[in-house]
């Protein structure tokens, strides 16, 4: 819109023209087009872009809890109940699993919890893990389970620099632990879902951190673009245009929404696609439901394909979001053991089961209605 003043200016030159006989009032008109057009091509696409921020901002601010994976630990679990506290000073409350072989400790494992459910988790997920030797260290997560809230912050689905935080001072905590007790510092992590980013976020940098295990993994940055190309066909009301941003207008819109939510929730939402390319060689294995309407399988292929040391894909057949382990236990127990078997274990035992991850050519994935960047790879689907 034109400042009243500027229409007055405009006015005044073209009486002033007209009493002169000087073309004014044409040039005049052609100023005010073009402001007209420059205002058009500057309001417009602020409206568009402030629609899709609102609208991701309101996705990103929903809480979807799991409730059906918390609870608590059994009473004949063997267990540790500790409390230490997260990089940033905010208290947390954790538990240590021994590992049921009977035999000596073969290494320690972080486990990392989805959003809503609570350390507890660990015996449904890791059962396998301690059955094969195996120490777990689990942790509440702040404003989960015995962890208290942080006065002002809300836990999200998304992975910030608070939980970053929490699974930093469980790194370290956990290496103190076993360095009192004289045994090896190094460490494996388990993440499912947010705690999933929130393991990748935390160990770069920490070498203590030998290998990595990943369940239904994502980037927030990733998903949610991939959630605003979506309503942009839906919402839009000239679609050929919404379908045909260029990359760097996504890439811009991401960038605007987490510098808006760092100031609307008080936090920020490190990238985890950025931050796996930092592990160096260390290895990863990621889990990802071949039936996962919540976070597609194409999030896992990513971070599986910008991983730059030993890494594994297993889609597994038929599972949900973080449901690999019900619908494949001993599938699920035998991948993950063999690769701690492989990159971790103290004690390596005498006949390792062997860790196979047969080649085989990607099943059908709908990573035609994503970016273009992000192209299927070869993946595990198989069951044996």
């Amino acid at each position: 819109m034109l400042h009243s003043g500027m229409i007055s200016s405009y006015l005044a030159i073209m009486a002033g023209g007209s009493r002169s006989g000087t073309p004014w009032l044409s040039i005049a008109i052609a100023v005010l087009i073009a402001c007209g057009v420059v205002g058009l091509l500057l309001i417009y696409p602020a409206i568009i872009l402030r629609k899709y921020v609102r609208i991701s901002i309101g996705l990103m601010d929903e809480y979807a809890p799991v409730a059906e994976n918390g609870g608590h630990e059994p009473a004949n679990a063997v267990a540790e109940e500790v409390a230490f506290r997260a990089a940033d000073g905010h208290q947390l409350a954790g538990v240590v699993h021994e590992g049921r072989s009977g035999g000596p400790a073969r290494g320690m494992v972080v486990f990392a919890h989805e959003v809503g459910s609570d350390r507890s988790s660990c015996l449904r997920y890791c059962k396998p893990v301690l059955d094969a030797g195996y120490d777990v260290f689990a942790f509440d997560f702040r404003g989960h389970g015995a962890s208290p809230g942080e006065p002002g912050y809300r836990p999200r689905q998304w992975p910030s620099d608070r939980e970053k935080a929490d699974m930093l001072g469980a790194i370290a905590y956990i290496g103190t632990y076993l360095k009192e007790r004289g045994r090896p510092t190094d460490v494996a992590l388990h993440g499912v879902s947010r705690g999933a980013g929130s393991a990748i976020l935390a160990a770069v940098n920490v070498p203590q951190v030998k290998a990595i295990t990943v369940d239904s993994a994502y980037s927030s940055d990733t998903i949610l673009e991939y959630l605003m190309r979506r309503w942009a066909t839906i919402f839009a009301r000239i679609r050929i245009v919404a379908q045909n941003h260029p990359p760097m207008v996504w890439r811009f819109l991401c960038w605007l929404l987490f510098r808006e939510c760092a100031r609307k929730f008080g936090c920020r939402f490190p990238s985890v696609r950025k931050a796996i390319g930092k592990l160096g060689r260390r290895p990863v294995l990621l889990i990802h439901g071949e039936k996962d309407s919540y976070i597609p399988i194409v999030q896992s292929q990513l971070l599986y394909d910008l991983a730059r040391g030993p890494k594994y894909l297993w889609i597994v057949p038929g599972a949900k979001h973080n449901q690999g382990i019900t619908l494949s236990p001993q599938e699920y127990g035998r991948r993950v053991v063999g690769f701690l078997d492989e990159h971790l274990a103290v004690v390596q035992p005498s006949r390792s089961p062997q860790l196979t991850f047969e080649s085989e050519q990607p099943a059908a994935t709908p990573a035609h209605a994503f970016a273009p960047a992000y192209a299927s790879v070869p993946v595990d689907s198989s069951n044996g």
